[in-house]
């Protein structure tokens, strides 16, 4: 995992929950971060056009989606995958 893609998912992250890109930790879920359902669904939106990829999210059933959303660590993670996947191709 590259430090760009973890650095620029967390900055998109804090910038969500107005929040310092320090004070958004590995282990923290959105729910902590004071992050509701639209500000994931921005959150989304803001990591496709960072990373130009297509998440496999739906909104209307976040807990059937392929993108898992549990911590910011998972994010991120789920973010490299996508983004090796896009280079791979």
């Amino acid at each position: 995992m590259t430090e760009s893609v973890r650095d620029r998912v967390i900055t998109i992250i804090a910038e969500q929950a107005v929040l310092e890109p320090g004070d958004v930790k590995m282990e923290s879920t959105l729910e902590d971060l004071g992050i509701d359902s639209l500000g994931l669904v921005e959150s989304i939106f803001a990591i496709e056009e960072a990373f130009d990829i297509q998440v496999p999210f739906n909104a209307n059933e976040p807990e059937n989606s392929e993108f898992d959303i549990s911590s910011v660590a998972a994010i991120v993670d789920a973010v490299s995958s996508l983004v090796a996947e896009q280079t791979h191709s």
